[in-house]
């Protein structure tokens, strides 16, 4: 795992990446982006030689770390023995991901339709929501971020969704709850379930309860802030969801497979979805992969009725492969139980100490090893360390955050005013900790711009 400079084959990567490749997100002639050499565990490396720790698992979704020997042997064996069949066969990777998923997700969610990731899993649940209730409106929160295809930059939530709202999608946004920065002017967790839920059924009264198929959250939403639900929400939304027959749909497309110290975040509160899209940590991204759980009331609207969607790569061999892997991987190394571990006795009492002795950090929000610290200019008002959706001159202090964090070695999840701690589930506690000890390097950068 010691990277070796090469520094030429470097500049013949990045030369190639500027000529010709088109990245997402971004303005083109803006970015500078890594040339990296390699990856192993927690850690990656340029061609210069520079290792980081990366708190981010890739975009959230290395959730077993790069290149473990057992799911890349798996790769391999899978395409020597059949590298790609079309999905309407019944092919062994394909059946045993799907069992293997559908034994770990809540409740009869039992039937598992395959994508290619997270935003065309989010694509076909509302399709199937709306399909299945004869509905067409679809509503999300606010704080959120669900895909960049047509429906799930719609149901998103942040300034992603801005440019390719159309108004036209039949989505309604709510504001969900998060407590730090209450909406609702609550002083308890309590205040904020109850408003919150009040909230949510006073939009669905105005909206109209008979025109909505599907209510979608994040169980703990990711990009957006890491916001925990307080106890008894995500319990409420599932009982409206009853009381009016509107599908509730939950995203763990980034909160699954074991990032918040159970399989799914859903199983902290109890709740059962009638779907459940996932992606990312099935198969720590190695090949993509994603999926919708399908419970049986819905998955019978479409035993006799043809469900009209379908992808020619769904259920991929290879990824499905991968999954199996992974599967296994993190149940013989009990890496689900180990995330929790490390919240609880690393990350967690390590980014509350931080908390403590920056007064850049204005709140710690997290669980397993999905963690987010909420960075402002002014404890006492809360005021965030950059305005909402800032750029240029106006994000310095989180650019110099985060180039602090890179020149300590470590490869920060930075959006907005905050920062993310989300390391690998396998991440040791010498790791959990080397990540710490970045963080509070960079956070004396982040203090400076405080008042």
């Amino acid at each position: 795992m010691t990277p070796q400079a090469d520094p030429q084959a470097g500049a013949a990567v990045k030369a190639a990446d500027r000529a010709h490749v088109f990245h997402s997100w971004s303005a083109q002639g803006l970015i500078d982006p890594l040339a990296v050499a390699g990856a192993e565990g927690s850690y990656f490396w340029d061609y210069d030689g520079n290792r980081y720790l990366d708190f981010t698992s890739g975009l959230v979704y290395t959730n077993i770390g790069y290149q473990h020997p057992k799911v890349v042997a798996a790769i391999q064996e899978q395409a020597a023995k059949l590298t790609t069949f079309a999905p309407a066969f019944a092919v062994e990777a394909r059946s045993e991901a799907a069992r293997l998923i559908a034994e770990r997700t809540p409740g009869d969610l039992d039937k598992i339709f395959f994508t290619n990731g997270g935003a065309e899993a989010v694509e076909n649940a509302i399709r199937m929501a709306r399909l299945h209730t004869g509905r067409p409106k679809v509503l999300s929160a606010y704080r959120s971020y669900h895909g960049g295809t047509a429906t799930a930059v719609n149901v998103t939530g942040d300034p992603r969704r801005w440019a390719s709202d159309n108004g036209t999608a039949g989505v309604v946004h709510f504001w969900g709850p998060f407590l730090y920065r209450s909406p609702f002017y609550s002083a308890t967790e309590e205040e904020e379930c109850a408003r919150a839920l009040q909230h949510l059924q006073d939009t669905i009264a105005f909206e109209g309860p008979a025109t909505i198929a599907a209510i979608i959250l994040e169980s703990i939403p990711g990009t957006a802030g890491i916001m925990t639900p307080p106890p008894g929400y995500l319990a409420g939304v599932r009982e409206i969801c009853d009381r009016y027959g509107i599908v509730l749909v939950l995203d763990e497309v980034m909160a699954g497979f074991g990032r918040t110290g159970r399989w799914f975040a859903a199983d902290h509160y109890g709740v059962v979805p009638d779907l459940l899209t996932f992606a990312k940590g099935v198969n720590s991204g190695y090949v993509p992969l994603g999926g919708v759980a399908i419970s049986a009331e819905i998955a019978a609207t479409f035993e006799t009725r043809p469900y009209p969607g379908g992808l020619t790569y769904s259920g991929h061999p290879l990824a499905c492969a991968a999954a199996v892997a992974t599967i296994k991987v993190m149940e013989d190394e009990k890496i689900v139980e180990h995330a929790a571990h490390i919240g609880e006795t690393v990350l967690g009492p390590g980014l509350r100490d931080l908390a403590e002795r920056h007064p850049s950090v204005g709140e710690v929000r997290g669980t397993g090893v999905f963690w987010a610290l909420d960075l402002v200019r002014n404890r006492e008002t809360r005021e965030p360390l950059v305005p909402y959706n800032a750029s240029g001159e106006a994000n310095a202090p989180m650019a110099a955050f985060a180039a602090a964090c890179k020149k300590n070695g470590l490869w920060p999840f930075v959006n907005m005013n905050r920062t993310h701690a989300v390391p690998p589930c396998n991440v040791t506690e010498a790791e959990a900790k080397e990540g710490l000890a970045a963080l509070d390097v960079a956070l004396s950068v982040a203090d400076e711009h405080t008042v």
